[in-house]
């Protein structure tokens, strides 16, 4: 069975029912699938922002900082989801997810070691999430975040229009903020891998993505993958 990462935005902190509804239904999901979690920043990413600003710090010191904030929010997700278990290396993700248990991947220690990509606030939890997911040679990244996906505009603004489905080529053309990275796309261009970022306020859609069903949200990839 393939695996599937999801990344759990940061913004999904800040509704603690909806947060506790979606780590127990990713526990549950995990029996079925193989689900490795990456978390977000968060508030504690947002604190190294501020510090960031007020300090002017170095490009290198800020983006790690923001990689152990990770890693925070990582240890409060295995508190909220029920049978996980802290993972930091591939061999072992893939140990505990033969137990049916939930791996959330710490990011810090791999990152750090091998700085693959850039250092800069271009670069956050998604880019992360999916340089784990090749690592850990996933098929698919959900990205899961408090709006329902990726607009044509700013999705606070009411009349932005969610786009259904995207090449990662045609969204490196895109400047307006969307609700991903900019890096994601340019590494999903040159990649297999399929991403779907969808709404986590709405834990059943987390499941209808991973059993590849129509969901609402969504769909990045290639040209070849679009074509299967």
């Amino acid at each position: 069975m393939t695996i599937t990462v999801v990344k759990i935005g940061g913004s999904i902190a800040t509704y603690p029912d909806e947060l506790r509804a979606l780590c127990k239904k990713i526990s549950v999901l995990s029996k079925k699938f193989r689900v490795v979690v990456v978390p977000g920043g968060g508030e504690f990413a947002d604190t190294v922002r501020q510090l960031d600003q007020r300090y002017n710090l170095t490009i290198r010191i800020s983006h790690h900082m923001a990689i152990y904030a990770m890693n925070q929010y990582g240890l409060m997700l295995t508190d909220l989801i029920p049978d996980s278990v802290v993972v930091e290396e591939v061999a072992q993700t893939k140990i505990v997810l033969d137990k049916n248990l939930t791996p959330v991947f710490l990011p810090a220690k791999l990152m750090l070691a091998e700085d693959p990509l850039e250092n800069s606030w271009n670069v956050t939890s998604d880019s992360i999430a999916f340089y784990i997911a090749a690592k850990l040679e996933a098929s698919k990244l959900v990205v899961v975040t408090d709006v329902d996906g990726i607009y044509n505009n700013d999705p606070k603004i009411q009349s932005s229009l969610l786009i259904n489905q995207i090449t990662a080529k045609e969204l490196v053309t895109i400047s307006k903020r969307t609700s991903i990275d900019i890096t994601l796309p340019k590494l999903l261009k040159n990649s297999n891998l399929s991403c779907v970022v969808l709404n986590g306020l709405y834990p059943d859609r987390l499941e209808s993505a991973l059993m590849n069903q129509k969901v609402v949200g969504t769909l990045i990839s290639n040209f070849s993958n679009l074509k299967k």
